[in-house]
Order: structure tokens, then C-alpha cells, then sequence
């Protein structure tokens, strides 16, 4: 017989908002649901999350919230007893500093103590920049793979690149990366010169808000027409056609 979770309260991974726009053009009713039930999170940037929390949820009093933070700092130790009210028969909210936690974000650590302690986990429908971006980017969803941030020494950083493209060209693999917004053009302009000029290159910019960019085309067409980036969340992917 399948072993059920043991406590009632429920862990639910609730995506975020990317960027000034209204909750409910992107997050489904659920969301608004589950944080009107609930009232104990886990959160990467509490002050944020409060902000999150208020314009989905205006009426709902931040007094009551109890939140835990989930950071880089966080010690491993510290983290199962965020959980805790799960085992008391509460729910618990896990929410990212944007977009889904999970993906690209510290929310795994917790979610795997959950499983370990049988707690049930929910994942709830909502933005995801790196799925959004392989969507709408025309390359290989059926074969890519996410490398999260790349080396920050330059040199490291264009053995990378070419080595992703290597390994795209080899295998058809769709390569997905991001950068920190204030180096986004650092990273493209390096794309550019260790890149061969026929390989594909989307660049996602400010998905879901009304500036987003969502554009394939060759090296050699970025060159051409280069776009700002500057500052702006960006996924970028890369995939060779040779």
C-alpha cells in the first residue's frame, strides 16, 4: 500500500510576480486561494514577499503572517523547522523572489525536507521565466537543459559558452543560462564573440511584463541589431543548427 502523507497542513509552492504588473493577468485563482488560507511562509526576501502577498491579497492582514527566510545565509539546520506547522496541521507557503520556487531558487532545500517528513507538496501554476523563455523560443523542447548562472571570470565564462555549444551541436540540446541584470550585456556581447554566426540565440527579456522581448535568431543577426538588455531580467538560449 502507498504510504500517504501523514500531516494535514500542506506545503504549496506559490509562483510570483516578475515584475510590476496585475497578479491576476498571470497567476491563476488558485493562487489567490491558497494565500488567503494560509498564513505561514517561506519566503527568499521577506520584504518582498510581503509586497507580493498585499497586492494579491489587499484585505489580508500582515500582522498575522509568519515568515521564515530562505536565503543563500539560511543555515541547513535551521530549515525543518519552517515546516513545522505543516506537522500541526497548518499550511505553509514557499515563495520565491520571483517566479516559481523551485527553479533557479533556494525553495528546493525545503521542499525536499518536506517529502523526507511526508508532508504533502502543491505546486501551483504561475510564471516561470526559464519554461516560458524554451516555450516561446522555437528551439528544442524535447531535449534542453538549464545551466543556471555561468562563470563570472571572463575567461571561464567563453569556455563555457563554447563548450555549450559544442555540446548543442553534438547532441541538438537547447542550452538555457541567465546572468545577473547588471551584467546581461557583458554575457551577450561575450555570446557574440565566442559564438559561430549561424548558431541561435533567443533572448527572453522581462517575461510577462509589458516590455518582454522574446526573440530567436543567429549570431550574426545580433550583431546586427543589438537590443538593451541593460539591467533587465534576461534568459538566454542557445542552440546550434550546424
Amino acid at each position: 500500500m502507498e504510504d500517504s502523507p501523514s500531516p494535514s497542513g500542506k506545503l504549496y509552492l506559490i509562483p510570483s510576480l516578475m515584475g510590476e504588473v496585475e497578479p491576476l493577468e498571470v497567476l491563476p485563482l488558485a493562487a489567490k486561494k491558497v494565500i488567503d488560507m494560509t498564513y505561514h511562509y517561506i519566503v527568499e526576501n521577506e520584504k518582498s514577499a510581503r509586497a507580493f502577498i498585499k497586492k494579491v491579497l489587499p484585505s489580508k492582514s500582515q500582522d498575522k503572517l509568519h515568515i521564515h527566510v530562505l536565503n543563500k545565509y539560511t543555515q541547513p539546520e535551521e530549515i525543518p523547522a519552517f515546516l513545522n506547522p505543516c506537522e500541526e496541521g497548518k499550511h505553509v507557503g514557499v515563495i520565491s523572489e520571483a517566479g516559481a520556487p523551485g527553479i533557479a531558487d533556494p525553495g528546493g532545500d525545503v521542499v525536499l525536507i518536506a517529502h523526507q517528513k511526508r508532508i504533502r507538496v502543491v505546486p501551483l501554476v504561475g510564471p516561470s521565466s526559464i519554461l516560458m523563455a524554451m516555450m516561446a523560443s522555437g528551439m528544442n523542447g524535447q531535449n534542453f537543459a538549464f545551466n543556471g548562472y555561468l562563470p563570472i571570470d571572463k575567461n571561464a565564462r567563453n569556455r563555457k559558452l563554447k563548450s555549450l555549444e559544442r555540446l548543442s551541436q553534438k547532441s541538438g540540446q537547447s542550452q538555457i543560462f541567465m546572468e545577473t541584470p547588471y551584467r546581461n550585456m557583458k554575457m551577450f556581447e561575450d555570446i557574440l564573440s565566442n559564438c559561430l554566426p549561424d548558431t541561435l540565440l533567443c533572448i527572453a527579456r522581462d517575461i510577462s511584463l509589458e516590455s518582454e522581448m522574446i526573440k530567436t535568431q543567429t549570431v550574426a543577426a545580433w550583431k546586427k541589431n543589438k537590443p538593451d538588455l541593460e539591467k533587465k531580467p534576461t534568459i538566454f538560449i542557445l542552440s546550434s543548427v550546424s
